[in-house]
Order: structure tokens, then C-alpha cells, then sequence
């Protein structure tokens, strides 16, 4: 009967501590579910029409208020995907992580809308905001500024420029954009010339003669009418000489007496 008694007992507390046990881990699950819903991110501009999503955006844009107008420019090239507001929000996008010093993910967006819209009314636009931000990384005059030795940076930067607005030159010689980008192509082509005899002008200076005027030939080759090609042609003439290359020193001579008559370099 005592045993009897005590097996009941025994099944007694063990159905209470299940039904605690339960207790608990529904509890647990309820403030699980609770919490997640307290949590789950809400699309503050749920309702909004894409159409008065992008007029707010752009006003966020002429305040100068970028990031809040990115966040309504993503919203609306995802709700007007395939149309016409989409491409041009997400022209928009480029320029605004442009205006945010979000460069890659600007380029990445214009690489996408050149590739998807090659026939889109603004596709002039995208190459010279292309090449704006690119130009905007600029290695030659603005990197003295900077007091950056070209030697050390990457040039790729102005070559990506320069492939952007000569895109748009040759194939909208009439945009409103070409005659900027006329412009700052010749800078560009100054700062990649320039990077060219820097780096020959280190090389001559350290007696790596064959590299120096290699460099040098290469900035008179390929930038012609950079004012830089002056002293390219006089390392040319000095590399040629310590090779002991008399004929292509006089060559070099010859054409730096012929292009630059008054040339500094022709006295040294």
C-alpha cells in the first residue's frame, strides 16, 4: 500500500514538473514571436507612389540631404523596375553615392545602367558622370596638390576617366557634357603624361638608363601634345647617351630642338 503510494506521488511530481516545464518554453516562444514582431523592420514609406517617393527624393538631393535621398531613390528603382523612373533614379543613385564618397558603388551602378540601357536618351550623362568620378581621383595636378608622389599611385584612375569622356566625345559630340569633358580630358592626358616622366626622371636619376628612357619614349608616343613630352625627349637624349645609343640621343636631340626651340633642356 506504502509503495503504491509512493509510485503515485513520484508520477504526481513528475507531471509537474512537465507542465512547468512546458509553461516555461511556451512562454519563451510567445516573447520569441513577440519580440520578433516588435523587430521586423517597417518600410517607412510604405503607400508613397514611386512617382512622389522620386519628386521627394529629388528635393532631398537640392538640400544637399544625400543619404535620406538615397534610401527613397533605392525604394523607387525597386518599385518601377523596367520603367523609365527606374533608370533615371538610378542615375540619380549614381550621383548621390558620388556626392557621399561611395565611388564603387556609384561606378558600379553607372557600369550596370550602361550595360542594361545602351540606347537610353541619357546615356550621355552616365559617361560623363563616369568620368567625373573618375576624374575626380585624378593623379597629376591634383595629387601635387595633395603632395602625393606619382612614382607611388596607381594611374588608373585618370585612364578610366579618360576612357569615359572620350566615350562621350565620340559618340554625343553634341551633348551639353562634351565640351566639359573636352576639358578635362586634357588634363587628364597632362597628369597621365606626366606620371609617364616622373617615373623616367626617377629611373634616370638612379641610373636605370634603359627604363628611364623606355618611360620617357612611352609618354612621347602616346601623349603627343602634353606640355610634359619636353622633358620626356631630353631623358630620352640623356638615357641614349649613357647606353652609349649615340644615334637615338641625337634623334631625341634633333626632335626636342625641332619642337621646343627655346627648351630649357637643350642648354643643360
Amino acid at each position: 500500500m506504502e509503495s503504491t503510494s509512493t509510485t503515485y506521488q513520484v508520477k504526481l511530481l513528475k507531471n509537474i514538473v512537465f507542465s512547468r516545464v512546458a509553461a516555461a518554453l511556451a512562454l519563451v516562444m510567445m516573447t520569441a514571436l513577440t519580440t520578433g514582431c516588435e523587430t521586423s523592420p517597417q518600410d517607412e514609406y510604405a503607400g508613397i507612389s514611386p512617382d512622389k517617393l522620386y519628386a521627394d527624393a529629388k528635393e532631398d538631393q537640392a538640400d544637399g540631404n544625400y543619404e535620406t535621398a538615397i534610401k527613397k531613390l533605392e525604394k523607387v528603382e525597386a518599385r518601377a523596375s523596367g520603367t523609365l523612373l527606374a533608370q533615371q533614379a538610378q542615375l540619380d543613385l549614381a550621383y548621390a553615392y558620388y556626392k557621399t564618397d561611395e565611388k564603387p558603388q556609384a561606378l558600379a551602378k553607372l557600369d550596370r545602367f550602361i550595360r542594361l540601357h545602351p540606347t537610353s536618351p541619357a546615356l550621355d550623362y552616365a559617361f560623363y558622370l563616369q568620368g567625373l568620378i573618375n576624374f575626380n581621383d585624378d593623379l597629376g595636378f591634383f595629387g601635387r596638390l595633395a603632395r602625393q608622389d606619382l612614382a607611388e599611385r596607381d594611374q588608373q584612375a585618370s585612364r578610366d576617366a579618360y576612357d569615359a569622356f572620350k566615350q562621350l566625345i565620340d559618340r554625343f559630340p553634341n551633348s551639353k557634357y562634351t565640351p566639359d569633358a573636352k576639358l578635362r580630358m586634357n588634363y587628364v592626358v597632362n597628369s597621365l603624361a606626366e606620371g609617364e616622366v616622373h617615373v623616367a626622371r626617377y629611373y634616370l636619376r638612379r641610373g636605370a638608363y634603359l627604363a628611364a628612357a623606355n618611360r620617357a619614349q612611352q609618354a612621347v608616343k602616346e601623349y603627343r601634345q602634353s606640355p610634359a613630352v619636353e622633358e620626356a625627349l631630353s631623358i630620352m637624349t640623356k638615357s641614349y647617351a649613357e647606353l652609349g645609343m649615340n644615334d637615338l640621343s641625337a634623334d631625341a636631340q634633333r626632335v626636342l630642338k625641332q619642337s621646343f626651340p627655346n627648351s630649357k633642356y637643350l642648354t643643360q
